[in-house]
């Protein structure tokens, strides 16, 4: 039984985003023509349209497993960047690349930064494939951010973190936005910050309960 993908794309669109408050059009438009199913293992192509965590990646050692965020979620937080046509945007923790095809509709530029190289590696044949060339797949820490092309309009962070790291407040360009999920499971909350003459401010939007990306774990602090 063959799977009709385009009709899975249409009902994410209006029972997942649009029923979620996700009323950017370019936005809407990208996530409707993207397929979802290229990014996720062949084994859950099937599953590919569900209102869940997918997973991508399964935990290895000291790697945790990865995930591809639900679309309900993850359209929330990109329409919460606001990217524009001219923006250059950092992706950091882009797993299978996703959501750097998704900026890439939105964007001019993407870089788009993994730690886990056979998911870089993945994920840069998926984009070629899908003739994404506004978008450039490179290795690194997560928490570092990729300054050789900073500043940035722009920064994701894909997934769940402790804390946004200064370092990624340095990498963002004046009038520049950065978008995040900070917290845990249903605590968490999304995060919009903007830098303004070189202060960077913040404040939360809405709770959102996300997988969160390796490398950002707040180091515990001792009261004596």
């Amino acid at each position: 039984m063959n799977t009709d993908f385009s009709v899975q794309r249409a009902n994410m669109v209006e029972g997942q985003l649009r029923t979620t408050d996700v009323t950017n059009t370019p936005l809407l438009q990208a996530m409707g023509e993207i397929p979802r199913e290229a990014f996720v293992p062949s084994r859950k192509k099937a599953l590919a349209y569900i209102d869940e965590d997918l997973e991508i990646s399964s935990a290895t050692g000291d790697a945790p497993a990865r995930y591809l965020m639900e679309p309900s979620p993850f359209g929330k937080l990109i329409q919460l960047a606001e990217v524009q046509p001219s923006d250059v945007v950092l992706d950091i923790g882009t797993g299978s690349g996703y959501s750097a095809a998704v900026l890439s509709r939105l964007a001019s530029f993407v870089v788009a930064l993994e730690c886990d190289e056979n998911l870089a590696q993945s994920a840069t044949e998926t984009l070629s494939t899908l003739g994404a060339v506004n978008v450039a797949v490179v290795g690194g820490k997560l928490a570092e951010g990729y300054k050789d092309d900073a500043p940035y309009d722009v920064i994701f962070i894909g997934g769940a973190v402790d804390e946004v790291p200064a370092v990624l407040f340095d990498q963002l360009r004046e009038g520049g936005r950065l978008v995040a999920v900070i917290g845990e499971g249903n605590a968490a909350r999304a995060h919009v910050f903007v830098k303004d003459e070189g202060i960077v401010s913040g404040r939360p939007v809405f709770n959102v309960a996300v997988k969160p990306l390796p490398g950002f774990r707040k180091e515990a602090e001792f009261v004596f």
